[in-house]
């Protein structure tokens, strides 16, 4: 099935379900990624948002609904050419033991080569240009598994790069690194975008990050998408209320003017405090 000339974008879901054997997450969910932006997708636990992620990336077939990548269903085309056109980073990816920095992203170059074609001049040009923009240039031949977890993100989002999509995909490319690192890591994919024009879709966890480096939100609940647009209208009390229940008030940052999200203090006296535990 293609999508119709006219409404065409390069990832667009429609009227999604989706789930794991008999659980449905996703219920009826339309979206399409704005290209040349860093959009990202928010919500609680069990939202649905890392599951909507896989189902946009072709790692999980939709019970209902089509996800068309350049007007064509991406569940129906080719796995190779799919990767050709469109980069996807996992949650918690894991390299084989003894496997080199460089080695881990000359793999991004496997949906280019063909069954007798291995290291061109153009793959070899990839893995460079890949590993000087991340950064990991110094140790590419050092063994991933001796790396720091932001230096082995840095690694992955290099494989990525180096497949030279201009869509990459990224489930929660941030857990578990201190915040300097988690900054760090935003700021490179925000220059992805802004600088070389890419089109990035990731799953974030912390709000105010999210806000801060999103071009647009997209916000979820109970498998629905309940609001999107630019973090300076869709972070706000009331959204954050209705898909987070936070009680919160937003400030601006005064250099950046990205809205910030400050948790309501709830206060109680030690003699509340006992009457509630007694």
């Amino acid at each position: 099935m293609t999508l119709p000339t006219d409404q065409q974008q390069r990832l667009t879901g429609e009227c999604l379900y989706a789930g794991y054997d008999a659980q449905l997450v996703l219920n009826g969910v339309d979206i399409h990624i704005e290209e040349g932006k860093l959009t990202v997708l928010l919500g609680p636990n069990g939202s649905g948002k890392s599951t909507l992620l896989k189902t946009l990336a072709r790692t999980l077939r939709p019970s209902a609904g089509h996800v068309y990548l350049d007007g064509q269903d991406i569940h129906r085309s080719n796995t190779r050419e799919v990767a050709k056109r469109m980069g996807i980073l996992p949650q918690g990816p894991v390299a084989p033991e003894g496997l080199s920095v460089k080695q881990l992203v000359g793999m991004g170059r496997f949906p280019h080569q063909g069954l007798w074609q291995r290291n061109t001049k153009q793959d070899a040009d990839a893995i460079r240009e890949a590993m000087a923009f991340t950064n990991v240039t110094t140790f590419a031949d050092r063994s991933v598994d001796t790396l720091s977890g932001g230096q082995r993100q840095r690694c992955w989002i290099a494989m990525v790069l180096a497949q030279q999509t201009d869509l990459i995909l990224l489930d929660e490319p941030t857990t578990f690194l201190d915040l300097k690192v988690q900054v760090d890591l935003l700021e490179l994919l925000s220059r992805l975008a802004h600088e070389k024009g890419r089109t990035l879709l990731l799953v974030l966890h912390d709000l105010n990050l999210a806000a801060a480096y999103a071009d647009q939100l997209v916000m979820m609940c109970d498998g629905r998408i309940v609001t999107s647009g630019a973090p300076s209208e869709v972070f706000t009390s009331t959204n954050l209320k209705r898909v987070f229940d936070l009680d919160a008030h937003i400030i601006h940052d005064p250099e950046s003017g990205s809205p910030i999200c400050v948790p309501h203090k709830r206060c109680q006296s030690i003699a509340e405090t006992e009457i509630v535990v007694q």
